[in-house]
């Protein structure tokens, strides 16, 4: 799929996949991967809670991932980079997929770490062009904690094996590790605060998070809470930074449970 070029960047080629198809008039689920992400690193996960949901799905890797445009090499990511997923980057594939706006008030973002604040900027942007979100691991803000653990990353990246696994799920894994992990580790985005903007969002929200993530505690959600105040929080046990992969059978029921629960609301209005 080719978006055509904005007035902030050329045209880009984005890698994406649909899912559970055949249940044409079903609410679509759109999924974001975390900052390492990509279609092929989500696994069967999504097609998993689509099944759960009973929803159709859509994968995709953002530009600089997966098999999607490479980031520039001297590219250097703004510290709105999140913004602009949400804004503009997320909207141009919807259109050129032809995603309408009745579909749009029907869908749902399932967005992970990275993936889950660009949900959360987008259902702030939209209100009225979804029906809910469920972010995993989201970030609202930048911890000490989170920072210590990504410095690891670029340690692993460049003095294990890390890099070589990672290039099994990208076309050019520097272009996606680097253009995260850069612009994360820059000083400036220390100040980088989304809390500001979650105000906005008027759809049902599931914010859920691990008590073992090493790149976030659980002020991310504390604050989701207080600025969005119908938001449903979890907490999981026993779980990290990913758990679509630390627990999938337990975050399929909550999701689940959450999903349903809206729908039947909606159906009773």
């Amino acid at each position: 799929m080719t978006l055509p070029a904005t007035a902030s960047t050329g045209s880009l080629q984005i890698e994406y996949q649909w899912l559970d198809t055949a249940a044409l008039d079903a609410p679509l689920a759109v999924f974001l991967h975390e900052g390492l992400g990509s279609v092929a690193m989500w696994k069967d996960w999504p097609r998993t809670l689509c099944a759960a949901l009973g929803m159709r799905g859509l994968v995709y890797s953002r530009p600089g991932y997966g098999r999607s445009s490479p980031r520039a090499a001297n590219e250097k990511w703004p510290v709105t980079f999140m913004h602009r997923q949400a804004r503009e980057v997320l909207p141009a594939l919807l259109d050129a997929l032809g995603v309408d706006e009745a579909q749009r008030r029907r869908m749902w973002l399932i967005g992970h770490s990275d993936g889950g604040s660009i949900a959360l900027l987008y259902a702030a942007a939209f209100p009225d062009a979804l029906a809910g979100a469920a972010v995993i691991a989201p970030h609202v803000f930048v911890e000490d904690v989170s920072v210590q653990s990504i410095t690891q990353a670029r340690q692993a990246y460049t003095g294990t094996g890390l890099r070589a696994r990672l290039a099994r799920y990208h076309d050019d894994v520097d272009s996606a590790f680097w253009g995260w992990n850069d612009i994360w580790l820059d000083p400036a985005f220390r100040d980088w605060n989304i809390e500001g903007a979650l105000g906005a969002i008027r759809c049902p929200l599931l914010a859920v998070q691990g008590f073992d993530d090493e790149y976030g505690t659980m002020a991310q959600m504390e604050s989701i809470g207080q600025h969005v105040q119908h938001a449903q929080i979890v907490k999981l046990p026993a779980c990290g930074h990913s758990p679509h992969r630390d627990a999938p059978d337990v975050l399929n029921q909550h999701i689940k449970a959450f999903v349903s629960s809206h729908a039947a609301q909606a159906r009773a209005r």
